[in-house]
């Protein structure tokens, strides 16, 4: 004849305190799940509106190398690749949707027209008509005159390229030097042109840090120069 086990009063609540704390660890696990903050992007959040811009910059760079390759198109193509894989690094550290990507709104910047200089008396016209020469347009590219402002209404984002302070430009040839200044913070920084990008002024890793602000990957309001 067998005989029943029981459990003694002790053994019972212990269990039942385990059952419970057991179904607490879950639900602080679903509450914690459930008020992880939102992954944000490009319409709501200035460091992904940068990010997704940098993105597209260098992704609109790889397609113009495939589409128009030359010897060195594959160096190039896997140098903003790499790039790239960095960019979606930083745009989930930023709790930003990873892969998001936009295109830069003046990266392929028109040249304004330039203002007609009023008309001096006759009598003090000094040069020839066939003298007389235009001032380069502030928007034109890299027929700009050296001291002027360039790109106007340009924003400028970050590469992501390691190196020393430098930028690239699809309007400026290597070797150009520019002048970037945040008018936000009033930070300037001077750098070389050593690459062609999607936009008129891309600065790497380096030069951006020179002149952004704290957590930021996009200036809204720069001043762009042509400086050599």
């Amino acid at each position: 004849m067998s005989r029943r086990r029981t459990l003694s009063p002790r053994k019972k609540l212990a269990l039942l305190v385990g059952a419970a704390a057991v179904a607490g660890g879950g639900a602080f696990v679903m509450a914690t799940t459930s008020n992880a903050a939102p992954v944000q992007n490009a319409s709501n959040s200035t460091v992904c509106q940068g990010l997704a811009t940098a993105l597209g910059n260098n992704q609109t760079f790889i397609d113009g190398q495939r589409a128009k390759p030359d010897a060195q198109s594959q160096a190039r193509i896997a140098n903003r690749e790499a790039v790239i894989a960095q960019i979606k690094v930083q745009q989930a550290a930023s709790n930003c949707k990873v892969g998001e990507s936009a295109q830069g709104p003046q990266a392929a910047q028109p040249a304004q027209p330039a203002q007609p200089a009023p008309s001096a008396p006759a009598q003090q016209q000094t040069t020839s008509p066939a003298q007389q020469t235009t001032a380069p347009a502030q928007g034109a590219g890299g027929g700009a005159a050296t001291g002027r402002q360039v790109c106007v209404g340009s924003t400028v984002t970050l590469s992501g390229e390691a190196g020393a302070p430098a930028a690239s430009s699809n309007q400026f040839p290597a070797g150009t030097k520019l002048k970037v200044t945040n008018l936000d913070n009033n930070k300037s920084t001077t750098v070389q042109v050593t690459s062609v990008s999607g936009s008129c002024a891309l600065l790497n890793n380096a030069a951006f840090e020179q002149v952004r602000e704290p957590g930021k990957f996009l200036i809204r309001r720069a001043l762009i120069e042509k400086v050599g």
